[in-house]
C-alpha cells in the first residue's frame, strides 16, 4: 500500500516523516519544486512535482487500489477536488484536509467520510481540557502501542451483541456511536447496522479487528 500526500506543508512534511520512520511507502506531491529538492534532503520518499489535482499527476502517484491518499493543502476547496479526482482514479481511500467547517457538509455530500479537521479538533480538545482541568498532553490521545480505532457495524453483525462478536485479543470496546448521540458499550447492547463502536486496540491487531467489520 502506497500513500499519497498532496501539500508539502509542516502537516505534510510531518505526517510523512511519520509513515516514513514506519516503514510506510509515500510519495509527496506538490507545486513548488524548490520545495521538493529541500526536502529532498531530509525525506525518503517518492516526490512528484506538479498539481495534485490533476488526474495525470494521480495517476502518476498511483499504483494499486489499496492505496491512500491525504490531500494537506491550506486551501480546502482544493482539497475536496483531488480527493475526488483521487477517487476517480482509483485511489481506496481519500482523505482530504478541511480547514473551513462550512465546508464539511459539502464533503458529506460527495460521501467524503474521511475528513481531517485540525482546527475543530484542536479546539475541541482545549476547551475539553479546560472544563475538565486537565493537561493537553493528557487528553484522550494514545501515543506509544494502544489505538483508538472507529468501525461501522455492517449488515452481518445488526442484532448481535457485543459479546457475541469473535474480537481478537487486546481489544477493547469503549463506546457506540451514532448521529452524534453516544453511550458506553456494554457487553450485552445490541448492535445495529450504520453506527460506530469506538474500540481501544493494539496496534498489531489493528488490522485483524477492521476484518472484522469488512464490507465483504
Amino acid at each position: 500500500m502506497r500513500t499519497v500526500i498532496v501539500g508539502g506543508s509542516k502537516f505534510g512534511v510531518a505526517t510523512a516523516e511519520q509513515l516514513i520512520d514506519k516503514g510506510h511507502e509515500v510519495v509527496l506531491i506538490d507545486k513548488n519544486r524548490q520545495k521538493l529538492e529541500d526536502l529532498s534532503q531530509r525525506l525518503d520518499c517518492g516526490m512528484i512535482h506538479g498539481d495534485g489535482s490533476s488526474p495525470k499527476i494521480l495517476r502518476e502517484a498511483f499504483a494499486s487500489e489499496e492505496d491512500v491518499l491525504i490531500a494537506l493543502t491550506n486551501a480546502s476547496d482544493g482539497n475536496i477536488l483531488t480527493a475526488l479526482t483521487a477517487r476517480s482514479v482509483g485511489f481506496g481511500r481519500v482523505i482530504p484536509q478541511i480547514i473551513e467547517a462550512e465546508l464539511l457538509e459539502v464533503c458529506v455530500e460527495l460521501d467524503l467520510k474521511d475528513t481531517i479537521t485540525p482546527h475543530v479538533t484542536v479546539a475541541r480538545s482545549l476547551c475539553r481540557a479546560l472544563e475538565e482541568e486537565t493537561e493537553l498532553a493528557r487528553d484522550t490521545n494514545l501515543t506509544s502501542d494502544l489505538r483508538l480505532l472507529r468501525v461501522t457495524v455492517m449488515a452481518k453483525q445488526e442484532g448481535c451483541a457485543l459479546s457475541d462478536l469473535d474480537l481478537p485479543d487486546d481489544c477493547r470496546p469503549v463506546a457506540l456511536l451514532k448521529d452524534d448521540h453516544e453511550k458506553f458499550a456494554d457487553a450485552d447492547v445490541t448492535l445495529s447496522e450504520g453506527e460506530e463502536i469506538l474500540f481501544a486496540v493494539r496496534s498489531e491487531k489493528v488490522r485483524e479487528l477492521k476484518a472484522l467489520f469488512a464490507a465483504t
